[in-house]
């Protein structure tokens, strides 16, 4: 394995010999086995773990291991807490979801400011596979069934080209040990149920389904760049570039064959998901149309026109101390002194009102702008902020922001509050501030 693994970095991540890097390291077996490859190869290389708090001195244990095992190879060593089941509550989302997104904000958090411009996970073969027939069970397209990466932006994934009985076999013949999530022996979760019912029952049948399910991965990857080389000569032929729009051109587009495989291509990147109305937009009359997130696609005589959404500024609203409802647009800001923190809902926030200083205001978001995220240690960009939540770059101006003043930010609305002016033990005033929509 340590041979396949050389060739595999020399030949696919020649950056990795290059420059220094970030590993992200739970203790697992994957993550312990990246590392002792890595360190085989004499690469230069530093740890990141997440400690989700979810199993008390278990968690723990896990970050002790992964420490004494930086020592032992004395490479730098980073380590993050994170009140998990606080968040979710607070977001009204799963732990999994919740400790996902914390986990690549802190490690986008670390490419950006340290001298690592890489990180590398330990995902595998077997990964990439549940990925697959989960995103099956999604009806997705093409893309969705090419499975897990093996890069995208500053994450690296090198272990992808071997399997996890690979991974075990080399754990096993170097005497290497690692810690064992008991989580992740529950069918509980969906990923836990496929790993431990589906894929083994799918090796019953074939003992060399693996192998062969890696060949049919490479074949649908090559099919995709070839799908996207054809686009790209399609949007040229199909497609002209206005002041602020596209024409796709319906006539040219019905002397091709399979119209709305070509129209879904085209389109797949601007965020529709009512796929028949958009092809039912090739027959209707003109002025009819269908909206995504973020694009507007009319029918315009013999032409589709595809054009961003509009969003119109808000206009920062001061709020005073002795003001309980403030109506915006479109929604009432309540506020309430309280005497207990109550049920964490993404609408509604608690603050150390003795923190705050009036009048507050209400603002989109500017460039600079940044916080301190409730559940995380430092400060971040709002911009980075709304990415990691996946925000829509044309929705980000529309976000709305709850000031300290007209500068500090105590709550990103109906998603996170700043860390600062949180409720602490010791707090006496507790104000409520809740989103009523109209």
């Amino acid at each position: 394995m340590q041979n396949r693994f050389q060739t595999h970095i020399e030949s696919e991540f020649p950056e990795l010999l290059k420059q220094p890097f970030i590993i992200a390291m739970s203790g697992g077996i994957d993550s312990v086995v990246l590392v002792h490859l890595c360190l085989h190869l004499k690469l230069d290389f530093a740890l990141a773990h997440c400690n989700f708090q979810l199993r008390a001195e278990a968690s723990d244990t896990d970050e002790r291991f992964v420490e004494d095992l930086a020592n032992s190879m004395n490479c730098p060593f980073f380590v993050k807490k994170f009140k998990t089941e606080t968040l979710a509550e607070e977001q009204k989302e799963s732990i999994q979801i919740t400790a996902r997104n914390m986990r690549y904000a802190w490690f986008r958090e670390l490419i950006e400011t340290t001298a690592y411009p890489y990180l590398l996970t330990a995902h595998h073969l077997n990964d990439s596979l549940e990925t697959f027939i989960i995103n099956l069970n999604r009806s997705t397209g093409l893309k969705g069934l090419t499975g897990i990466p093996d890069r995208n932006d500053y994450i690296r994934r090198p272990l992808l080209i071997f399997s996890k009985d690979d991974i075990y076999s080399y754990a096993r013949e170097n005497n290497i040990d690692w810690r064992e999530d008991q989580s992740n022996a529950t069918t509980k979760y969906l990923r836990n149920k496929i790993r431990h019912q589906v894929v083994p029952s799918l090796m019953d049948l074939n003992s060399q389904f693996l192998n062969n399910f890696k060949s049919s991965l490479e074949k649908l990857k090559d099919a995709e760049l070839l799908i996207e080389d054809y686009t790209t000569l399609l949007f040229k032929t199909l497609v002209t570039k206005k002041d602020e729009h596209y024409e796709i051109d319906i006539e040219k587009l019905n002397t091709f064959p399979n119209q709305k495989a070509i129209l879904y291509q085209l389109l797949v990147n601007f965020g529709f998901t009512e796929w028949e109305d958009v092809y039912h937009l090739l027959e209707a009359q003109t002025g009819k149309q269908v909206k995504s997130s973020s694009h507007l696609l009319v029918k315009d005589r013999g032409k589709l026109v595809l054009s961003t959404i509009s969003i119109q500024r808000f206009e920062p609203v001061k709020i005073d101390e002795d003001q309980n409802n403030i109506d915006l647009n479109g929604f009432t800001l309540k506020f309430k002194k309280v005497e207990k923190l109550g049920n964490f809902r993404s609408n509604v926030a608690y603050i150390d009102k003795s923190k705050l200083k009036f009048p507050l205001s209400v603002r989109s978001v500017r460039n600079g702008d940044y916080f301190y995220p409730f559940g995380m240690q430092g400060k971040k960009k709002l911009s980075d902020f709304l990415k990691d939540e996946k925000i829509s770059p044309h929705l980000k101006s529309s976000q709305l922001l709850l000031c300290n003043g007209n500068a500090d930010v105590i709550w990103v609305l109906n998603l996170r509050t700043d860390d600062r002016y949180k409720v602490e033990p010791t707090t006496e005033d507790i104000l409520k501030i809740e989103i009523l929509n109209d």
